[in-house]
């Protein structure tokens, strides 16, 4: 059972978090929505669901007038043109679990959501803030995106943001700038039937290069140190991240591990465990941390891989 609106809006409010809500009928398009706050100043958003050949899914939380190509974000994950697509209604239902027309960034703090890739458009950044549907699209909240970083943050969320519209090149000499948020692993659903969700409906935002809000973007401005940016390629800046140094990989892995043994470690569990609590915390931890560990490892591999090409490819030695 997924998170519900009013579990979000408290959860907004215990991270002291501010906001504006605004109640509105049903909406299922960014027309529909700028009809009830496109007044109020500031950026809607569209919110696409997408799924790769091999399963993996993405949230891809854009402002309405950004003009999001499907095939160069493709290229741009390293996934070939044509490797991304929209992700069929049974992983929205299952995995995000919110209904159609509710796509939001909010459904990453579902646990089933967790292998879901989340790339924001930096154009967020520009706003005086931003409105998204709070799991449920009877609904928009209006927030800061500092505060969406809060909220991503919270739940163990790093928020990337991205220049949706850039079409760098690819090639032998140029790795694509998006793999590094490529997810390691795939959700695991009940059935592996699928029923494909209309990209006007499971968004409540459709991808339209011809239609614009009528919110329009401010101007690009320089991100904050504090937001990761990937306008350039990810091999090709030497920025410390967890996924290419070692002693944050080592750092992320110790804090995760911290966290779950302390999560473990209760007064109830001592009391219902005794001697046996070492053994079950130790089994618990292993569980829990798993999966989480396993995807670091794998990007980690993934960004050294790439940096090493990118470096291989660039490195022209000196004739003797």
């Amino acid at each position: 059972m997924g998170y519900t609106k009013d579990q979000l809006l408290a959860r907004l409010k215990e991270l002291q978090i501010d906001f504006i809500q605004y109640e509105h009928p049903v909406v299922l398009t960014v027309e529909e929505q700028a009809k009830y706050v496109g007044d109020k100043g500031g950026g809607l958003s569209k919110n696409l669901f997408l799924k790769d050949k091999k399963s993996r899914l993405y949230v891809v939380s854009a402002l309405a007038d950004t003009k999001v190509d499907m095939k160069v974000l493709s290229q741009r994950l390293g996934l070939g043109k044509g490797g991304i697509r929209m992700a069929p209604e049974k992983e929205l239902t299952e995995i995000l679990q919110v209904p159609l027309g509710c796509v939001t960034p909010f459904a990453m703090m579902n646990e089933s959501a967790r292998d879901v890739s989340l790339l924001l458009d930096k154009g967020f950044i520009t706003q005086e803030r931003c409105f998204f549907h709070p799991l449920s699209n009877d609904m928009s909240i209006a927030l800061h995106a500092r505060d969406l970083d809060k909220f991503l943050k919270s739940i163990k969320r790093e928020p990337v943001y991205v220049d949706l519209e850039a079409n760098p090149a690819v090639g032998k000499d140029q790795p694509p700038d998006l793999a590094e948020f490529v997810p390691s692993s795939s959700p695991i659903l009940s059935d592996p039937s699928e029923k494909t969700v209309p990209s006007q409906g499971h968004s409540g935002n459709p991808v339209s290069s011809d239609k614009k809000s009528s919110v329009t973007a401010g101007k690009t401005t320089k991100l904050p140190s504090t937001v990761k940016n990937v306008d350039k390629p990810a091999v090709a800046a030497q920025q410390r991240s967890v996924f290419s140094d070692a002693e944050l990989l080592v750092e992320e892995i110790m804090k995760k591990t911290s966290d779950v043994l302390l999560s473990e470690i209760k007064e109830n569990s001592i009391k219902q465990h005794g001697e046996q609590l070492g053994s079950v915390v130790a089994d618990s931890m292993k569980k829990r941390l798993s999966s989480d560990l396993k995807s670091l490892a794998i990007m980690f591999k993934n960004t050294a891989y790439a940096q090493g090409f990118y470096a291989g490819t660039h490195h022209h030695p000196k004739p003797l």
